[in-house]
């Protein structure tokens, strides 16, 4: 099985116009667990191979900025499918290809 979890979190009780402090070890905590994700410029998307892995990652997120947050704001999107893998890629790549076939 594959989960996607596509996430942002961040407190909206810092004053500023940037989350990236925050945001910075949330994904440092990401990249120490050896989890596949990728960075992107709303979010961060991370693949797992059950939904309570997936989960996990959104409560150790919250974890992380419980110690200095009052508020946390979070957006999450999940997609689950059977019997595939690497889709963080494998999506990618079909979208990809087909563009290539539409520039031919």
């Amino acid at each position: 099985m594959s989960v996607l979890l596509e996430f942002a979190m961040f407190p909206t009780d810092k004053t500023g116009d940037s989350a990236s402090e925050s945001v910075s070890k949330i994904i440092d905590m990401i990249n120490k667990s050896g989890a596949t994700y990728k960075l992107t410029a709303m979010g961060t998307i991370i693949e797992t191979e059950t939904l309570e892995e997936a989960l996990a990652f959104v409560n150790k997120s919250y974890q992380v900025l419980e110690p200095f947050s009052n508020r946390v704001y979070s957006s999450i999107t999940l997609d689950i499918r059977k019997g595939k893998s690497d889709r963080l890629n494998q999506k990618i790549e079909s979208i990809e290809s087909k563009i290539g076939k539409i520039n031919q």
